[in-house]
């Protein structure tokens, strides 16, 4: 079978017409897409002094431990799965943003040595009220 290629080319929408003007803005809006979700995520600029959260945030049981890293980075373990969840964080005052690695995010505030994050409380490991939440152990 003979094909010419002359021919093939002219099927589809006309140059200049409104399909083909969709079909070429719905290709730019495919690749722009694809360009941010593949697109590094941006670190914070990493402070002088690391701010006073930095450390292991754990739940009462231990069940969920959180590690916020001085590079501002977070490492989060569940159970016996190391790194269930790891990405970037950022504090502001008693604030943090959290944009995980897979894509969602989060946020949380700090109380002390307690951690407000997703329903969850965490506590700061070994202290005070970390030992208290967990029943004096």
């Amino acid at each position: 079978m003979n094909v010419d290629l002359r021919k093939a080319w002219k099927i589809g929408p006309r140059k200049g017409s409104a399909p083909y003007l969709r079909t070429v803005l719905l290709l730019l809006a495919a690749g722009a897409l694809a360009a941010c979700r593949t697109a590094p995520a941006e670190e914070p600029a990493a402070s002088a002094e690391p701010h006073p959260y930095v450390g292991m945030w754990v739940t009462a049981d231990n069940h969920i431990r959180q590690e916020l890293l001085p590079n501002n980075r977070y490492d989060e373990a569940r159970g016996t799965k190391a790194s269930a969840y790891t990405g970037r964080y950022q504090v502001t005052g008693d604030h943090i943003d959290y944009w995980d690695d897979s894509g969602f995010t989060a946020d949380g505030r700090f109380d002390g040595d307690v951690l407000h994050h997703g329903g969850y409380l965490f506590y700061r490991e070994g202290s005070a009220a970390h030992r208290k939440a967990a029943g004096g152990r």
